[in-house]
């Protein structure tokens, strides 16, 4: 339309990740708590039930690895990759992702409570219940993922874009949103914070399937005459 107002959504920026060549982790299979861990490959481990909290990691790829119930709480990713990672349970509250691609994770009921992740994507895999309340994303993009029931109650999202993802009893309770384009979403489903989605962008035909939703929300009863 001539005089159009309309603002385009920013994108996200994506992550560039290069890894350099890397040197095989070879130490018992075991992670130490605030361990510094620097251009390593880990990969084919168990971790199951490892505590290592505060551990950093720069330049790494962990491929092929287990965490169920490990800890890693306050553990930073920077410029690295997980591939294939998978696990219940796996405690990552408060970790930091900056510049990481993880791709063809599955997990289950992962903790990502108060984590910040900026210049993130997820790529393929499936997760399960993830808990992302009070998390800060900035530029991160789920591309070709299933999320079931993720929490993003009081989280903060700016430039965050789902692609041909399945969104299902999404939980958006007093979550905030800057540029959050849900537009190629494959199902969306908001079981929660239909009315937090001020500052995200949708499609025609997802307000449609929205309507419904957004009538109850300010109190509109819909019934035929």
């Amino acid at each position: 339309m001539a005089g159009s107002t309309e603002r385009r959504v920013a994108a996200a920026r994506m992550p560039e990740v290069r890894l350099p060549p890397l040197e095989t982790f070879d130490d018992g299979g075991s992670l130490e708590a605030d361990g510094d861990y620097d251009g390593l490959e880990f990969r084919g481990l168990d971790l199951t039930g490892q505590r290592a909290a505060g551990t950093r990691f720069i330049d790494c790829a962990l491929r092929d690895c287990t965490v169920d119930e490990a800890e890693l709480t306050n553990a930073r990713f920077i410029d690295s990759v997980l591939e294939d990672v998978r696990g219940v349970g796996a405690d990552l509250g408060g970790v930091s992702l900056r510049d990481v691609e993880v791709r063809g994770a599955r997990l289950g009921g992962a903790q990502l409570h108060g984590a910040v992740l900026e210049r993130v994507l997820f790529r393929g895999g499936k997760i399960d219940y993830p808990n992302l309340r009070a998390a800060r994303l900035k530029d991160v993009v789920f591309e070709g993922c299933v999320l079931v029931e993720p929490d993003f109650g009081g989280a903060v999202l700016e430039r965050v874009e789902f692609r041909d993802c399945a969104l299902r009893q999404v939980d958006f309770g007093g979550a905030r949103m800057t540029d959050v384009d849900l537009r190629a979403v494959a199902e969306l489903d908001i079981a929660r914070g239909v009315d937090r989605l001020a500052g995200a962008v949708i499609s025609p035909a997802q307000l449609v399937e929205l309507a419904g939703a957004f009538a109850a929300q300010i109190g509109v009863r819909v019934q035929s005459p």
